[in-house]
């Protein structure tokens, strides 16, 4: 039990010392960690044509009412946009504009040296073990 207790407490600690440390690493371009993955989610390929709100907080994991938030601060520095789907009219998409797209190619340098600098010591082989662990650990949370 208090191993369970310690690794808890160390991914709590990680995910801490993520949006302290993502957001200081960002700093220059005003980008909080949770604008960063909405920001990283919407550069997709895939996605270029957008997603709906709903689809994008089952991405994120994260509340529609918290990504709401994210999006209306996203949308007034015109980083991205509300469009109407062209498969469904009575829908709407969010979508990165041509600012947010410019602003996404000046943060992929900096977040690959945050990735690099966090992920110092950790072999290709840790990174894939280490992507597995914590994808299973998702997926039993995501069953509770």
């Amino acid at each position: 039990m208090e191993i369970s207790n310690r690794l808890f407490f160390r991914f709590f600690q990680a995910a801490n010392t993520l949006h302290t440390k993502g957001t200081q690493a960002l700093d220059e371009f005003g980008v909080t960690t949770q604008q960063w993955s909405v920001l990283g989610a919407l550069s997709r390929p895939k996605v270029k044509e957008g997603m709906g709100v709903g689809e994008l907080s089952r991405f994120l994991l994260v509340s529609r009412q918290n990504l709401s938030g994210i999006l209306t601060r996203l949308e007034r520095d015109g980083l991205i946009e509300r469009v109407t789907s062209a498969e469904d009219r009575r829908s709407r998409k969010v979508k990165l504009t041509p600012k947010g797209e410019e602003l996404w190619v000046k943060l992929i340098d900096p977040i690959h040296a945050f990735y690099d600098e966090a992920l110092k010591g950790f072999s290709f082989d840790d990174r894939l073990q280490f992507i597995h662990y914590v994808s299973l650990l998702q997926r039993n949370m995501a069953k509770l």
